[in-house]
């Protein structure tokens, strides 16, 4: 059963969905990412007080992570029943009351947001849907100018070109983690 890494929720315990249908993020891999947002120069003070999208939210471990290590607000968006039920769960039972929220809705069609600066796509791997989420979360108001975001996506799955060259490209197993100025 996963965790979250760091922070002031260090070592509780992540509620997952049965099934293949969803696949949380790994340890290592979330380790990972919030040690770059952490310590990279282009990333500064991105974590802090973040207002932060978690998109494609699974579970919700990379939302959860982002505002155990200091995000002041986490919206999550997912439309799967089971991913959902497993986010209602885990928002009761670490930080019931936080401004943490979900939202029922496929982030290709998201409901109108407020800015965020940082925004966390975690899409099934090889459906190349990074650059249509991006398109309609940035249409819906969920992308704050300069927001930093990140993307996991299955190893040797295509990048967007439109994106632009990443600040950080890494790879992970079978996932690798790119994250850009948006």
């Amino acid at each position: 059963m996963p965790r979250i890494i760091a922070g002031r929720l260090r070592g509780r315990r992540l509620v997952t969905p049965a099934g293949a249908a969803t696949r949380p993020t790994a340890e290592r891999v979330r380790q990972a990412l919030f040690d770059m947002l952490a310590h990279a120069p282009w990333a500064e003070g991105s974590l802090i007080g973040a207002q932060v999208l978690d998109a494609f939210a699974g579970s919700g471990a990379l939302g959860l992570e982002a505002f155990s290590r200091g995000a002041a607000r986490v919206d999550f968006i997912e439309h799967d029943r089971a991913a959902c039920a497993a986010i209602v769960a885990n928002i009761a039972s670490l930080a019931p009351g936080a401004p943490l929220r979900l939202h029922r809705a496929d982030a290709l069609r998201p409901p109108p947001g407020q800015p965020c600066s940082l925004v966390l796509l975690d899409p099934p791997y090889g459906k190349n849907l990074v650059f249509s989420a991006l398109a309609a979360l940035r249409k819906a108001g969920w992308i704050a100018p300069a927001a930093l975001i990140v993307a996991e996506l299955g190893h040797g799955e295509e990048i967007p070109a439109a994106l632009g060259p990443p600040l950080a490209a890494r790879g992970h197993g079978a996932a690798q983690i790119l994250i850009w100025r948006g």
